[in-house]
């Protein structure tokens, strides 16, 4: 996010506790709240970081059903690597062109399939890649079976995102209620008990 940008919302954040908060003692919190804002608006990632993060993601299990397709056709795996690479051509494109690079130069399996590892859910593949460089396994079968959990994973990611964004809706409306709420029907209620005890006394 870019710091004009994030400034500006910081200070909106600050502006609208106060004005929530609605006395003018409120201009504290308010104030305080605008550094903090902006750091934690520093820390979140930008909406381009945040959508390559999601086609990558995406292109994941994508990846594996080719490689393991690759596979089984007999090419090896660093031919396997770059085929798919080219067929993808998307952000993960460039790190399976570095492990089929790293895998031709004989670099070591965990050194190769490391540079997978700027994909959101990669370190099982990785890690498959590993096992079965080492011991020999087939490593299509095994990366047919890792797509198939990276779909599942994702559906469950993309449905707790949904609920999620239902529970961040009402959380507004319920703090535009909640003043309205205690004023109508809260402080007529302690008004009249305070003035009966009043006239009681």
């Amino acid at each position: 996010m870019r710091p004009h940008v994030r400034w500006s919302a910081a200070t909106g954040a600050g502006v609208t506790l106060a004005v929530v908060i609605g006395a003018w003692w409120g201009v504290l919190p308010g104030a305080v709240a605008i550094p903090l804002a902006a750091r934690l608006l520093r820390d979140l990632p930008s909406a381009a970081v945040r959508a390559e993060q999601a086609r990558l993601a995406a292109d994941l299990p994508l990846a594996a059903d080719l490689l393991a397709a690759a596979l089984r056709a007999g090419a090896p795996v660093a031919h396997a690597a770059d085929a798919v690479a080219d067929a993808l051509d998307g952000p993960l494109a460039l790190p399976l062109r570095r492990v089929a690079r790293a895998l031709g130069w004989g670099a070591g399996p965990a050194e190769a399939w490391g540079h997978l590892a700027v994909a959101p859910g990669a370190q099982r593949l990785i890690d498959a890649a590993v096992r079965a460089s080492a011991n020999g396994g087939a490593l299509a079968g095994v990366l047919a079976r890792i797509a198939d959990d990276l779909r599942a994973d994702r559906r469950i990611a993309v449905e707790s995102a949904g609920q999620r964004a239902g529970v961040l809706i009402v959380l507004p409306l319920g703090l535009c209620f909640l003043p309205a709420f205690v004023l109508a029907g809260l402080v007529p209620v302690v008004a009249a008990v305070l003035s009966t005890s009043a006239l009681l006394s």
